[in-house]
């Protein structure tokens, strides 16, 4: 059982490590004008974070999808985690896919320096959270 915990535990540091890093590459991206890249690098700091978090409930999935609806089933609706993380998630999304699919969209300075404030917002609950969890 304690293995199994501990494992948890590497893994939900592992994905928030990873989380930090993708924000950190949303600000150099940010800061370089590489807009629709730093949106993908901003959501992909809200995506592994939840990840995260998921790891302590045994979840994982493949999907995108799966993961936000588990999360949100599981966090945000039972009142852990404030409904604007929902939004939060839910523009990343929107966004990301945009900048990584739609040949169209221009992403703007303002839009992105957003999605990375959003990001950093996320990811303050998250670390909190997780850092609970860990000394559990």
């Amino acid at each position: 059982m304690d293995d199994v915990k501990n494992l948890k535990s590497e893994y939900a540091r592992y994905r928030l490590e990873k989380a930090k890093e993708e924000y950190e590459a949303a600000l150099v991206l940010l800061e370089n004008e590489h807009y629709r890249a730093a949106n993908n690098r901003a959501y992909y700091s809200v995506f592994h974070a939840m990840r995260a978090v998921l790891v302590f409930d045994g979840y994982d999935s493949k999907k995108h999808s799966g993961i936000i609806s588990e999360f949100r089933k599981k966090y945000i609706k039972s009142g852990i985690f404030p409904e604007s993380l929902s939004n939060i998630i839910g523009n990343a999304s929107e966004i990301r896919n945009a900048s990584d699919y739609d040949d169209m969209f221009i992403a703007s300075k303002s839009e992105t320096v957003e999605q990375i404030e959003n990001a950093k917002v996320f990811l303050r609950y998250i670390e909190k959270y997780v850092e609970e969890k860990l000394r559990d």
